[in-house]
């Protein structure tokens, strides 16, 4: 049972687990199929926050369930009072649960003195935020300290992606450089000179360790990423290349000058984790580069820019990055840096 199979990650994750031969139950909010979905897989209707209704679905029992929106303790909970009826679980994690060891993370970037000073590359035994329900971070520390509670009744691999790429994203990040050259923009700002390395993970690399993980069950906690990450400056050449413009680059030796020169990618430590651990426990060898991903992601957000305006396409996007596409006060910077 793959729950929240419609998704970024549940589509190639469902593929994946087809064609290795698994009778697959594709869970989502609306139970839908599109064109997409393999032959034989079943589609089901589900609310995550239906106790009774995850039960139903599990009913007498199954192998594995891949659980790709668990982000609480309460939906560890819901898994491990199941614990007799599941096999296995793959379980959805996040790299922002790390922390640098003295309470710096994610969490607490824009605070003064709050940015975290990683090692490089991160590897899973580094230190974590507390667990709670404060944030995102937090409740993903929840729901990864639930688990490992109950480690001994249900064997569950707990995969931490970083900035997950791919079509169908809510939060697709490539959408910044994307928009910007099809309104042609020709000129664009990146801070910290455009060297920012935030670790990325395509969908379909993040479904090829949920395909491992299902045919070794064990519990694990395993970072979930790309091969060598690209710099953002880097990433706004492939897209570039992709879709067959040129564009001038500025680069800022700090940080953005209030919105003018800050990505989706822009931070001013680099987030880089160790895939050792996956390649050792698991085999795991990518499957996609990041530039191998591009088009694919490019052509679905192109495609999608022509149907709605970007705030509508992608309102979990606009929450977090609200002056993504701040032309204006570009221009002016632009401007004033002529004067």
């Amino acid at each position: 049972m793959v729950i929240g199979a419609g998704g970024q990650i549940g589509r190639p994750a469902v593929e994946a687990l087809a064609k290795d031969g698994w009778e697959v139950t594709a869970v989502s909010r609306g139970g839908g199929r599109d064109e997409g979905t393999p032959g034989g897989v079943r589609t089901r209707r589900l609310d995550r926050e239906d106790d009774a209704a995850l039960t139903a679905l599990i009913g007498d029992g199954c192998d594995l369930v891949v659980d790709l929106v668990a982000y609480s303790a309460r939906h560890a909970r819901q898994l491990t009072g199941l614990a007799d009826r599941i096999g296995a679980a793959v379980v959805m994690s996040t790299v922002s649960v790390y922390d640098d060891g003295t309470g710096r993370g994610f969490d607490t970037m824009s605070e003064p003195d709050g940015l975290p000073r990683y090692p490089v590359p991160i590897t899973e035994d580094q230190s974590t935020v507390p667990p709670g329900d404060a944030t995102y971070s937090t409740r993903k520390a929840a729901l990864e300290r639930e688990l490992l509670a109950a480690a001994d009744r249900l064997p569950t691999t707990v995969l931490r992606p970083g900035a997950i790429h791919g079509p169908y994203s809510p939060l697709p990040r490539e959408l910044y450089f994307v928009k910007r050259n099809l309104d042609g923009r020709s000129r664009r700002v990146l801070a910290f000179r455009g060297e920012s390395l935030f670790h990325t993970s395509a969908a379909r690399n993040v479904a090829e360790l949920i395909r491992l993980a299902a045919a070794r069950p064990g519990f694990r906690v395993l970072n979930a990423c790309d091969p060598r990450p690209p710099t953002v400056a880097e990433i706004g050449a492939a897209v570039d290349a992709v879709m067959g413009v040129e564009t001038r680059t500025v680069l800022l030796d700090g940080a953005a000058s209030a919105s003018v020169g800050r990505s989706p990618w822009s931070v001013d430590v680099p987030v880089v984790c160790d895939m050792t651990a996956a390649e050792r426990e698991l085999g795991y060898r990518p499957v996609v580069t990041y530039r191998d991903n591009l088009p694919e992601t490019v052509e679905w957000l192109t495609r999608r820019l022509t149907e709605q305006d970007w705030r509508e396409a992608f309102p979990t996007l606009a929450r977090a990055y609200p002056d993504l596409f701040d032309y204006a006060a570009e221009d002016a910077w632009f401007a004033a840096r002529r004067t």
